[in-house]
């Protein structure tokens, strides 16, 4: 069954593994990221997604073939983004 999670800052989404399913971030202003990694701040980069400089435009990302996996948990670092929500299981 899937779960999801939400973080308006940078930190960690999950506190164990995930299979990430699908992504909604939220946009501000000006043109951002946010930089999903396995592991923590320091770990392996999985996933990123761009965002438009459109005051809160939604980017929403199914993510194929069953999602990506992270082996320890989710983190997310935020740039010029002030809302992530992760759909996982």
């Amino acid at each position: 069954m899937a779960s999801s999670a939400s973080v308006t800052a940078t930190g960690d989404v999950t506190a164990g593994p995930a299979q990430v399913l699908a992504v909604q971030v939220r946009a501000t202003a000006t043109a951002g990221t946010v930089v999903l990694k396995d592991g923590g701040a320091g770990g392996t980069t999985k996933l990123t997604v761009y965002t438009p400089a459109s005051v809160a435009a939604l980017v929403t990302l199914p993510v194929p073939g069953g999602g990506i996996l992270f082996a320890s948990k989710v983190h997310a670092t935020l740039t010029n983004a002030d809302g992530l929500t992760v759909v996982y299981q």
